[in-house]
């Protein structure tokens, strides 16, 4: 079985990834290659950010990698918090902060349309290639479920009834935005591999 980190010290990402990517690939975390590095995120955009944390593990542990980066785009918003999703409440963010935040912020406005938005940026052997995902869907004005994490108590998915956190990880990974680049990933890999 061909191995590949996934540059991330995310949890929940890592786990999702790996029940996407199911038993084909086996996908090591950064633990795996006792990478412990605090790689900075300081690109103003998704790929940029993907990119630097991929080109990291390859210069520095020669590893085939893949990074990802995630945004939420809140149309009203100017499409923020965007690259800024997962520090969006400042230095002492968490994911409570920020959904508060983003539900302050959004008090009183009736365009309620937003997208979530993953690139992940893949470097095996010396070429990189980039993949995207996205779905569509609309910031509801209070927390609903418990599964999912980041902003999926807030966010409801276009066609849905549902916001991610209360869809569960089975349904979220088939209609997700990781999902979708996860699969443009995995099937360039099935080719590769």
């Amino acid at each position: 079985m061909r191995k590949i980190v996934f540059a991330t010290n995310n949890p929940h990402k890592l786990d999702e990834i790996r029940k996407i990517a199911g038993t084909n690939i086996e996908i090591l975390s950064l633990a795996d290659i006792n990478c412990h590095d605090d790689i900075p995120e300081t690109a103003d955009t998704l790929e940029g950010n993907a990119l630097i944390k991929a080109r990291h593990i390859k210069e520095k542990y020669g590893y085939d990698c893949f990074a990802d980066d995630t945004g939420l785009e809140i149309t009203a918003l100017g499409n923020e918090p965007g690259v800024y999703s997962a520090r969006y409440a400042g230095s002492d963010c968490n994911p409570q902060r920020n959904m508060e935040k983003v539900l302050d912020k959004m008090s009183g406005i009736n365009n309620r349309e937003a997208a979530f938005r993953t690139v992940i940026a893949l470097i095996i052997g010396d070429e990189t290639h980039l993949f995207e995902g996205s779905i569509k869907g609309y910031i509801i004005t209070e927390k609903r479920g418990d599964a999912g994490f980041g902003y999926d108590p807030i966010f409801q998915p276009e066609g849905y009834t549902k916001t991610f956190a209360e869809l569960g990880d089975t349904e979220k990974n088939k209609i997700s935005h990781r999902a979708i680049a996860t699969g443009k990933l995995l099937q360039f890999l099935k080719n590769v591999f």
